[in-house]
């Protein structure tokens, strides 16, 4: 693998870090700016919403540079509004700052997957993906742990400094490892906007938005789940989630290596096991160990999800791919964000913690029924596609229409 991979994949560690590390620094937040936890919570929802935004917004605003440096100026975005939390007087300035921030988000994962898939052969797209999408798990493994240590420590202002110095690092691989990409400078906006009237493009960005939202159902309430539920200790919240981005790693290698081999098949499979993992987490949440397991296991499956769904967006927008890729960056956040918004009104509803597993169940489900029909219909296409090529014209309107015999100038295709 080429070493630009490891350039996008430092830039996706300082970003993996700062979207998820204000969850386990809220308290302190909150504290330090004298506003109620929920009020708080608006930090990660800002962010979300920013990224969803920010993905369109930023890739057609960057239309007419080339890519590196399109990923040279997201960085240097990411860098401010990481600068501008950490030295917020009041929580509106917090809240831009964490808005900033989020909206180099979609964008550099959607022109960095492009980047990173034109970087290395065909039949190695989805594990190059998968190995700048590492950054991002490996930033739930190491970086928000020792983050959230760095901010209850040394001060939460500390962490969003040290999160915009990985900023920094990232900027600089760009610069110095992303070759230039000369036949890829910018995109056209009519040209990109024309992947979406492309079914197979908009499944596949269904399928993120469901698939990836399954896991968040379970994971947006894993503290009061595991807490109240299968007796774990508050301290014990930060090592389960460690578990869960492990999964989140292994799942990501193995989806990128797989989907190179079998895309479809590979997104059935995780599809159909997360669904079910899922579901048996409502069980298993009542026991330590079997939760535990079950965490691993749904960071696994969900993010084998991620390579291949990137790559199939990728693959169906050929030739306009960098608005479609940022799009489904930001269908994962929108899925987060729906499945937390479904998980909270069960919960609400007298269902229980473990109501959201339920939720999560029947999105992932949802998921694999799109790909399924995403698959029918590929093999249709390809399927019709064929006999064209071996019908010559007017052949099928003489054997299908009257039932009249072929004749010496309408064959039969063998």
């Amino acid at each position: 693998m080429p070493l630009a991979l490891l350039a996008l994949a430092i830039g996706a560690f300082g970003i993996g870090t700062t979207e998820f590390v204000i969850m386990g620094l809220l308290p302190d937040v909150a504290a330090d700016f004298q506003v109620s936890i929920p009020a708080a919570g608006f930090l990660v929802t800002g962010y979300a919403l920013g990224v969803v935004l920010g993905a369109p917004l930023m890739t057609i605003l960057g239309t007419r540079v080339t890519r590196k440096r399109m990923l040279m100026l997201l960085m240097g975005l990411f860098i401010v509004g990481n600068v501008v939390s950490a030295l917020a007087p009041v929580f509106g300035v917090m809240l831009a700052g964490r808005v900033i921030a989020s909206l180099a988000h979609g964008a550099f994962f959607g022109i960095g997957s492009v980047v990173a898939a034109d970087l290395v052969a065909p039949e190695k797209k989805a594990g190059a993906i998968a190995m700048m999408f590492t950054g991002l798990t490996v930033a739930n493994v190491v970086g928000v742990p020792m983050g959230t240590y760095v901010g209850q420590n040394f001060g939460w202002r500390v962490t969003f400094f040290v999160v915009a110095g990985l900023g920094v690092l990232g900027l600089l691989g760009v610069a110095k490892l992303v070759p230039e990409q000369s036949r890829l400078q910018g995109v056209r906006i009519r040209h990109e906007l024309a992947a979406f009237r492309n079914v197979q493009v908009l499944l596949a960005m269904a399928m993120t938005v469901l698939g990836f939202g399954g896991v968040f159902a379970a994971i947006t309430y894993i503290t009061p789940m595991m807490t109240e539920t299968a007796g774990f200790a508050t301290s014990s919240v930060t090592w389960l989630l460690v578990l869960f981005g492990l999964g989140m790693v292994a799942g990501n290698l193995l989806g990128g290596r797989f989907a190179d081999r079998r895309l479809m098949p590979m997104l059935y499979v995780s599809l159909g096991a997360l669904a079910a993992v899922l579901a048996l987490f409502t069980l298993t949440a009542h026991n330590k160990i079997a939760a535990a397991v079950t965490i691993f296991f749904i960071g696994a499956l969900g993010f084998a999800t991620v390579p291949p769904l990137q790559k199939r967006v990728l693959d169906q927008a050929a030739g306009a791919p960098t608005l479609a890729s940022a799009v489904n960056i930001g269908a994962f956040n929108l899925g987060n964000a729906l499945s937390a918004w479904l998980g909270g009104i069960v919960i609400a509803a007298g269902f229980g913690y473990t109501a959201p597993n339920w939720v999560g169940a029947v999105l992932a489900a949802s998921a694999l029924l799109l790909a399924v029909l995403s698959g029918a219909i590929e093999r249709r296409t390809v399927t019709s596609g064929r006999l064209a090529a071996v019908q010559p014209p007017g052949s099928a309107a003489g054997v299908g229409t009257g039932g009249s015999m072929p004749t010496a100038s309408a064959p039969i295709s063998r």
